[in-house]
């Protein structure tokens, strides 16, 4: 059901808020045995929030905008009164004094938090295989992965466990696990939407976003999570436009360029690139101008995250010693020791990874050779970007290279895992929007994402292109019967 329909309902009594409610928490009964997507389930608070929406409703009140609208918030944005685990032993029975800026817009919205869902360990992962309470699956088909680190909010929204959920993404971590489990997912501009409260992997990458069923639910999450936030340093003073406003309007004449470089690499599936050239042409049907566009450097984000990223955590992730939060080791003989084994007990082996490689490119003699190069790459990445919107609107590319991949397959070979954030780290280095939509399926039936990047806050017409796709391709429409769990 789309919030706009969900809305319709409510104000004409067709529906309550505690039904709803109550129908998203038998859901996620019936499927949590099979996917794990969920850390927490908050139903008391859920139907207390529902509560107090169809008090309103009865009394006559003005409705807020996302008033009943069922929502999954991933673990790594604090909630005040409700764990926030990061999904980390390191964290585990973690719940804070305080909330995130993003969600708490969400509550004034009339949202209602039906729980926190599970993660790659401190969003360190592509497949949500690291989490340390155990690998969620992915709905279309549960051998597979629902790709990460959002992968608990892509998932339950797959299932119909939420209406929307949120996520957070630092190379791909909202639109690739978008991509395996066919929902909508965007990552907006950094700085659109305030990060006080997200817990931090990679200050300067991390985003805030929204999982939802379709464009036009993505543009009303948006409305309600953007703008500025002073407690927060890189958040943008500018105005929030209307993002439902330009939805409807015609895309003939707007120019889409495809990304050469994206469609030319080693490891891209046949059955992707074909599926999302297809929809390059349904765009062309719909009056858009395809252009071939070269970002020669595009290729290069994937080694230059993985200097920049891990080193950021390896500063971020410092304060997790043991000391005054957080999960600390017994019977250490020494404030080294007990610091020493807390972290080595407490975080996962992922996450150790990229701590030690972050702090190796941080250290005396290798900082100029890696992080500062890394550094100056990006901004030859984000050059390519501006050269590119000189002449174009929008740019078009996969989402990820193939669809969802096996449980554990690449669980020796973590170059692979990364490999599957190829297409969408450069979006992250540049700070640029960017959207995964739906655009079909492959011959096992797992679905194919198709990745809009736009220009600095151009979300509107990001969300203008994709709407005017999915409404005319009907991807969803068509598709197999939902996910492999029945609704």
């Amino acid at each position: 059901m789309a919030i706009a329909e969900w809305r319709q309902q409510l104000v004409s009594g067709e529906m309550s808020a505690r039904e709803l409610t109550d129908q998203h928490l038998a859901r996620i009964a019936a499927v949590e045995p099979s996917l794990n997507a969920y850390l927490e389930v908050t139903a008391d608070r859920a139907r207390a929030d529902a509560d107090r929406i169809d008090q309103a409703r009865s009394a006559g009140e003005d409705l807020p905008p996302l008033a009943g609208v069922p929502l999954a918030i991933k673990d790594n944005l604090c909630t005040k009164g409700v764990p926030t685990t990061c999904a980390s032993r390191m964290l585990a029975g973690f719940v804070p004094p305080y909330e995130s800026t993003v969600t708490g817009r969400l509550w004034d919205a009339g949202a209602v938090l039906l729980g926190k869902t599970n993660l790659d360990e401190f969003a360190m992962g592509g497949s949500t295989e690291t989490s340390a309470f155990g690998p969620t699956a992915n709905p279309w088909n549960v051998d597979h992965v629902p790709g990460g680190s959002s992968g608990g909010s892509a998932a339950a929204l797959a299932a119909g466990a939420c209406m929307a959920s949120l996520g957070s993404d630092t190379g791909g971590s909202i639109r690739q696990p978008a991509s395996f489990c066919g929902v909508v997912g965007l990552k907006p501009t950094y700085g659109r939407i305030s990060r006080y409260g997200l817990v931090a992997f990679a200050s300067s990458l991390d985003q805030v976003g929204p999982f939802s069923s379709s464009v036009a639910d993505t543009a009303a999450l948006l409305q309600v999570m953007a703008g500025y936030d002073p407690r927060d340093s890189t958040s943008l003073k500018v105005p929030v436009p209307d993002y439902s406003a330009d939805l409807e309007k015609p895309i003939k004449g707007l120019r889409v360029g495809l990304v050469r470089e994206c469609f030319e690499q080693d490891g891209l599936s046949a059955e992707v690139k074909a599926s999302v050239l297809a929809a390059a042409e349904q765009l062309q049907a719909l009056g858009a101008e395809l252009v071939d566009v070269s970002c020669p450097r595009f290729t290069d984000g994937i080694a230059t995250y993985y200097v920049i990223a891990p080193s950021e955590a390896s500063a971020n992730l410092a304060r997790y010693d043991g000391v005054k939060y957080g999960f600390r080791a017994e019977d250490a003989d020494s404030l080294a020791a007990m610091t020493s084994r807390s972290r080595a007990e407490g975080f996962g082996s992922e996450v150790q990874r990229r701590i030690l490689i972050g702090t190796y490119a941080l250290s005396a003699g290798y900082v100029d050779a890696y992080y500062k190069k890394a550094q100056q790459v990006r901004t030859l990445i984000r050059r390519d970007f501006d050269a590119a919107y000189q002449t174009v609107d929008v740019l078009l590319t996969p989402t990820a290279p193939t669809t969802s991949f096996r449980n554990g397959a690449h669980a020796d070979d973590p170059l692979a895992m990364y490999l599957a954030d190829l297409l969408t780290i450069p979006a992250n280095l540049a700070g640029l929007p960017a959207i995964s939509v739906p655009c079909g399926f492959d011959s096992a039936g797992l679905p194919i994402g198709l990745q809009l990047i736009g220009n600095v806050l151009e979300e509107s017409r990001l969300l203008q292109v994709a709407h005017q796709y999915e409404q005319s391709a009907q991807v969803m429409a068509t598709s197999p019967q939902g996910a492999l769990i029945p609704a």
